[in-house]
């Protein structure tokens, strides 16, 4: 069933959608804006972003499988995101996969975003000296 078209909606309204489950992730309610991004899925096709997004919030409230799940499909659609490799390798160090989660940090020390640099040290820093 293609809702966007029962509706008659565009692309502008599921944009309102995103911008209404952003002003919720800013807010800190998570479970809110989860919600929200559900209906975005029934609505139209996920994006890598969404799909980053909802594995973020996953990450975010303690749902680390989840969260897991979500980022390796963002990362099928777009695979060089640095933004969902970070939190990939944040989630594999959550679940106890010390080796994968060393694996993605190590690559993300040479990204070119500083911030993802400092974050990818820390975790290797925090990890590598951990049995």
């Amino acid at each position: 069933m293609n809702w966007q078209e029962i509706l008659g909606w565009g692309e502008g309204e599921i944009n309102d959608l995103r911008y209404v489950a952003y002003s919720y992730i800013k807010q800190g309610v998570y479970d809110v804006a989860l919600t929200v991004f559900e209906a975005i899925a029934v609505l139209t096709p996920p994006t890598a972003y969404d799909l980053q997004t909802v594995g973020a919030l996953h990450l975010q409230m303690g749902n680390g499988q989840k969260a897991l799940d979500y980022l390796e499909k963002a990362l099928k659609l777009n695979p060089n995101d640095i933004h969902t490799q970070m939190n990939r390798a944040k989630v594999l160090f959550s679940l106890g996969y010390k080796r994968q989660g060393l694996m993605q940090a190590s690559a993300l020390q040479h990204a070119q975003d500083p911030e993802i640099v400092k974050q990818a040290s820390a975790l290797l820093l925090a990890y590598s000296s951990t049995p």
